[in-house]
């Protein structure tokens, strides 16, 4: 059997992924000349590092609040309207900031919020396009074609702040958000010519905003996979938010004003595109946990040059290697986390990995920003260098896996619902028993076992599970879980991966001979 290509060009060989890949890289290169745009107006406003630095938090922000609901939508509804909606919002956001900054009229706080406002458009239509995007690529291509996406966001960080450091310099930061305005409609146009896939058609009830909300969440606390990917991703933005945070008040130490703040950023964006063109092969030679404790390492190093010299080409160097280390363990995070979920809620993992590491990443610079005004740049960074160190000792109890097929490829359920009238979708809760007369002696394996299903069904959408023992007859077990309704209950079936069912299998195995297992259902009435 062929080995998967570690090429970076093998996903872009899809045209439609390729026209995708361009028009967002555009996207994205626009909202890095709004984000540093907005950053080095409000220095040049207020003065403040707290408020350059909150500059961040208006963009990411919107990612911690919207991202998981957003999610929902793009996991249950029309992903192409979802995108295109909110791309027409954030067009109209960009024109206003526009007008008010070259009328004069565009103070702080209207500054700040129309970037909010923006950063809540975002929020909105990522899931959906970070999740298909990569529709058109095969599945073990998809490391590549994440990666590929990570190096139009990061090549965008390098070229976006740069342009727009020269724009604003000559021309000011409204002809920068004009600009911005253009980018976005690029981005729409895309969506229009290439519309995401769309959802299998399917008989179940559609969840609900609240409910899918609720599922996302339920299935991340429980899969080991997800919620070691989302702790970690966590810790490592948390950190390395410090040094995004605090880039405008780095370049106003060494005197180097907008251009120079510009190429910061365009360094960081720079490391990160140069080591995204690597990064498939170093991953499949070295292994994930390998290169994101690398980048920890690196990361902390530059943030510890950044704290301790002036010496401006030392300062670029030292984020020309940052970016490359930011991209590597970030990179790897995402791709981890799609490669581990299941279709029905790819679009809510993507967005959970955008809440961890993006919601970390705002409240992070927020804090940051503020313990900079108050303790100075040098020991921000120091203490910010030495967290980063830190959160690598998550790597024992929380290691890094992308899930196999056979984990996230949904199965057939086993057994047909013999019941004499389907109850309503909104009916509950439900309680399922579900019963086994082992074999004699097999006790101990059957519990080992079975205490495995636990995992899979409150990660499908129980919430409650137990195993009981028949006190009148020994042989007999009976599991029995509950969900919160009949709609919930058929949700949580057709969640079944082939790694669950084949869980099942072996605790089956332990059935005496001759019988079978014995499902009963049960509605709540009063």
């Amino acid at each position: 059997m062929s080995q998967p290509s570690t090429s970076l060009w093998s996903p872009l060989r899809q045209p439609a992924f390729r026209g995708l890949w361009i028009c967002g890289g555009v996207f994205f290169v626009g909202n890095g000349m709004q984000t540093m745009a907005a950053a080095w107006l409000m220095v040049e406003l207020t003065g403040s590092s707290f408020l350059a630095a909150l500059v961040q938090t208006a963009v990411f922000m919107p990612m911690f609040l919207l991202a998981l609901p957003a999610g929902v939508l793009a996991d249950t509804t029309d992903r192409r309207r979802l995108v295109s909606g909110a791309l027409l919002a954030q067009v109209g956001s960009s024109a206003l900031l526009t007008l008010l900054v070259l009328s004069g009229w565009g103070g702080p706080a209207a500054v700040l919020f129309l970037v909010f406002i923006c950063g809540c458009c975002t929020a909105v239509l990522t899931p959906a396009w970070n999740s298909s995007v990569i529709d058109p690529v095969p599945r073990d291509e998809w490391p590549q074609a994440i990666t590929a996406v990570s190096i139009a966001y990061n090549a965008a960080r390098a070229v976006g702040p740069t342009l727009a450091g020269l724009i604003f310099a000559q021309l000011g930061a409204g002809w920068v958000f004009a600009v911005t305005v253009t980018t976005t409609l690029v981005m729409w146009e895309s969506i229009r010519r290439w519309p995401p896939k769309a959802h299998p058609p399917s008989k179940l009830p559609a969840e609900r905003l609240w409910g899918g909300t609720l599922s996302g969440l339920r299935f991340a606390w429980h899969s080991r996979m997800i919620l070691a990917q989302l702790v970690r991703v966590m810790a490592f933005s948390a950190a390395g938010s410090a040094l995004w945070a605090l880039l405008p008040v780095i370049a106003q130490r060494l005197g180097t004003g907008a251009p120079g703040f510009g190429l910061l950023m365009g360094c960081l964006g720079t490391g990160a595109v140069a080591v995204g063109l690597v990064l498939g092969r170093l991953r499949a030679r070295f292994g994930m946990e390998a290169i994101v404790g690398t980048g920890g390492v690196v990361f902390g190093a530059a943030m510890l040059v950044a704290a301790l010299t002036k010496i401006t080409g030392v300062v670029y160097i030292a984020m020309l290697f940052a970016g490359a280390a930011w991209m590597s363990a970030m990179s790897t995070f995402n791709t981890a986390t799609q490669a581990s979920a299941p279709q029905w809620v790819r679009s809510r993992a993507v967005a959970m990995h955008m809440v961890a590491a993006l919601g970390a990443f705002a409240m992070g610079s927020a804090f940051w920003g503020a313990a900079s005004d108050l303790l100075g740049l040098t020991p921000t960074l120091c203490v910010a260098a030495a967290l980063m160190g830190v959160g690598l000792l998550l790597a024992r109890p929380m290691p890094l896996r992308m899930g196999a097929l056979h984990e996230v490829t949904q199965a057939t359920p086993w057994d047909e619902l013999f019941i004499e009238a389907e109850p309503l979708p909104e009916a509950g809760p439900v309680a399922v028993e579900v019963g086994y007369r082992i074999a004699p002696g097999t006790d101990a394996a059957f519990l080992d076992t079975i205490s495995r299903m636990k995992a899979p069904r409150r990660r499908d959408g129980a919430t409650f599970w137990r195993i009981y023992k028949d006190l009148g007859e020994p042989s007999r077990y009976v599991e029995r879980f509950i969900v919160e309704s009949w709609a919930d209950y058929l949700h949580q079936r057709a969640r079944a991966t082939m790694a669950d069912q084949a869980l099942e299998t072996e605790v089956r195995a332990f059935l005496a001979p001759g019988e079978v297992v014995r499902m009963s259902h049960y509605i709540a009435e009063r």
